[in-house]
């Protein structure tokens, strides 16, 4: 069973930086896609970025490209999402996911697994 917990969510002003983390287990995740999700209250949940995990090859949203990097550690399992020049409508709910396979997806139903979240609020 895979399961995917995240970490690192917090408050911090405009301007600043967040790293959250995403630790994978139950599976070898050579065939699997990472991404990251996020969700605004009222809005709904959309694509912030994503990583191959066997070749590392990253993509992401226009709206954070340039100041987020999506990486991945092999040897800790985990995938992690560095968030620079935070601005107030990055605040939302922040999820990992992932799945077989190694065509990216920006959409939810393409993502077999979820985390459960971690709140991300950045203040003006």
């Amino acid at each position: 069973q895979v399961q995917l917990v995240e970490s690192g969510g917090g408050l911090v002003q405009a301007g600043g930086s967040l790293r959250l983390s995403c630790a994978a287990s139950g599976r070898t995740f050579n065939s699997y896609t990472m991404g990251w999700f996020r969700q605004a209250p009222g809005k709904e949940r959309e694509f912030v970025a994503a990583i191959k995990w066997s070749s590392g090859s990253t993509y992401y949203a226009d709206s954070v490209r340039g100041r987020f990097t999506i990486s991945r550690d092999n040897a800790k399992n985990t995938v992690a999402l560095q968030m620079n020049s935070l601005k107030p409508e990055d605040t939302a709910v922040y999820y990992c996911a992932a799945r077989y396979g190694l065509v990216v997806v920006t959409t939810t139903p393409g993502y077999n697994y979820w985390g459960q979240g971690t709140q991300v609020t950045i203040s003006s």
